[in-house]
């Protein structure tokens, strides 16, 4: 089982930001920072709060990582509700939406007079 409090240690010593640097952007204090350095195993979403503070994509280096992106991506493409498509077919259909609901309540508003 890899030592994920090490390889994050790893990642910030070398990413040059200082330990209170990295706690007063995490909200942490120095002490919480220090403690995960020595913790085998560090929860997901703090392994990835500290990437992105530091810059650094751990999922090539601790193997859980890799596993919950996977599964996140299989989640994301699975989802019915999620389209792939442009920005620009996302406002296509936003507009002709609101067009239609807007249609729809002059119509009312007409048949009310």
């Amino acid at each position: 089982m890899q030592h994920k409090g090490e390889i994050i240690e790893q990642a910030v010593r070398e990413s040059g930001f200082s330990i209170t640097r990295l706690a007063k952007r995490m909200g942490k204090s120095r002490r919480w920072v220090y403690q995960i350095f020595k913790s085998r195993t560090v929860p997901v979403d703090y392994i990835i709060a500290i990437g992105k503070v530091i810059h650094h994509d751990f999922s090539e280096d601790i193997e859980d990582l890799k596993h919950y992106k996977v599964s996140i991506a299989k989640q994301i493409t699975n989802d019915p509700q999620r389209g792939f498509g442009t920005d620009k077919d996302e406002v296509e259909y936003w507009k002709n939406k609101y067009l239609s609901v807007l249609e729809k309540y002059n119509d009312l508003l007409i048949s009310l007079k």
